[in-house]
């Protein structure tokens, strides 16, 4: 009797209870064999302007220059045309550019 996995519950069937194609465990192998990454995975280049910024290389995020977290490209709210860096919040600006008022 062949076996496959049926593809909602993720266990082993016998085939004819499967109603629909389920690949086999080889074949899910095959087919993930070149799966690539989104180049959206990846940290995007910006260019920051006055009151908004133009990206240059694509990606899904930047990161803080104080604290290094990554910054989702869509909850980007903070950063520094002069010295061209991203913060990831209020209290990061803060620190970057009056420290001695920082506690």
């Amino acid at each position: 009797m062949k076996t496959c996995v049926h593809r909602v519950t993720n266990r082993w069937v016998p085939q004819s209870a499967a109603n629909d194609y389920v690949a086999s465990s080889e074949d899910q192998d095959v087919l993930n064999r070149y799966d690539r990454p989104s180049p959206m995975a990846d940290e995007a280049e910006v260019k920051y302007l006055d009151g908004d910024f133009r990206v240059v290389r694509p990606g899904a995020f930047v990161r803080c220059a104080v604290t290094g977290v990554p910054i989702p490209l869509e909850e980007l709210k903070y950063w520094s045309v002069e010295l061209q860096e991203a913060y990831a919040s209020p209290e990061a600006v803060m620190r970057r550019h009056h420290p001695e008022r920082v506690a």
